[in-house]
């Protein structure tokens, strides 16, 4: 494996382990907050979190330029897929902070709808259906969407990929739902699997737009558009936004906000640079593994044996995702 698609790799391994560790915190935090609010706040947050490292990028950019040399970063030059990158802050001192962010705003505004809907109905659906690990497997479909979507985007997967989404897709299953099956189907699955759809359009779209922007940028833009609409739906669905359920709720927010919205998902958007969707869709499955895992080590939970039989399949489906594809005889 090359040493940039290692690293992305890395950057997609830690993201899904802080998701799985913070929906302890996501859980906790739906005891004092309504969905719309939780999402909205925790977005701003994690859009927050990023100003410090935008403005020391920004500074090292300004300072390279002040040198008589351009960062490597600030070079004009043609991405994957044969599309010019957009250069970073600081590569003309005389050009607007408005000017550098405004061919932006499109990419933060769809991706940050994308997000907006993705995140709320799964919570809704988890609410919905009240049951955690059938609400994780559903959600967890997106394995199985992101590379059936390829196809129609001329980005098919290769053989490895499909073998090790659907060994992930079984361990999922075995994972999270009980013996007993999943039962009927609801409004709150159908809610659920609606947002299985939206996470495998954002992990796609993501993936076409890294290629043209900035991540730490774009993250920024798509965790500020998500939080704005969280709110504005909070306030239009009258939602009740409390002093005290906020103090309650101060420590899920940050947590979330900061380690799950502005690390993770950032790790997500510069790790998706050098590593196609349908692998990154299956290394995320691991989020459901740290999940399981956190919960039995921060709260005590039981695994059975079922549930260590279901990490393994998602184990052995991520390395068997791993194995590059053999390039053609010519």
């Amino acid at each position: 494996m090359k040493t940039r698609t290692a690293k992305a790799t890395l950057c997609l391994f830690a993201a899904s382990l802080i998701w799985g560790v913070s929906f302890v915190a996501q859980v906790v935090g739906m005891d004092y907050v309504k969905p719309f609010t939780f999402n909205g706040i925790s977005f701003l947050i994690g859009a927050a979190s990023l100003l410090p490292v935008l403005a020391l990028s920004s500074r090292g950019a300004k300072r390279g330029c002040q040198k008589g040399q351009a960062p490597a970063a600030l070079h004009v030059h043609v991405s994957r897929r044969g599309l010019p990158l957009l250069a970073s802050a600081g590569a003309n001192e005389r050009t607007s902070r408005w000017t550098q962010w405004k061919p932006l705003l499109p990419y933060g505004a769809i991706l940050g709808a994308i997000l907006f809907c993705a995140a709320n109905l799964q919570q809704f659906g988890v609410e919905g259906t009240g049951s955690a690990g059938k609400s994780g497997f559903i959600t967890g479909l997106y394995i199985i969407i992101v590379p059936i979507f390829g196809i129609f985007l001329k980005r098919p997967a290769g053989l490895f990929i499909w073998f090790g989404a659907a060994l992930a897709v079984i361990g999922l299953y075995l994972l999270s739902v009980p013996p007993g099956g999943l039962g009927g189907m609801g409004r709150g699955d159908a809610l659920l699997f609606a947002g299985a759809f939206f996470w495998a359009l954002h992990i796609l779209t993501i993936d076409r737009f890294v290629a043209h922007a900035d991540p730490l940028k774009l993250s920024f833009l798509q965790f500020l558009f998500c939080g704005g609409f969280c709110l504005i739906a909070a306030i239009v669905t009258g939602e009740p936004i409390t002093a005290a359920a906020l103090s309650g709720a101060a420590f899920p927010l940050l947590f979330r906000g900061i380690a799950s919205v502005g690390v993770a998902y950032t790790l997500q958007t510069v790790g998706q640079r050098d590593v196609a969707p349908a692998k990154a869709s299956v290394i995320f499955s691991l989020e459901s593994v740290f999940a399981a895992l956190g919960g039995a080590v921060l709260i005590h939970e039981i695994m059975s044996g079922r549930s260590y039989l279901g990490c393994a399949l998602i184990f052995a489906g991520i390395l068997l995702s791993q194995i590059p594809r053999k390039s053609p005889v010519k």
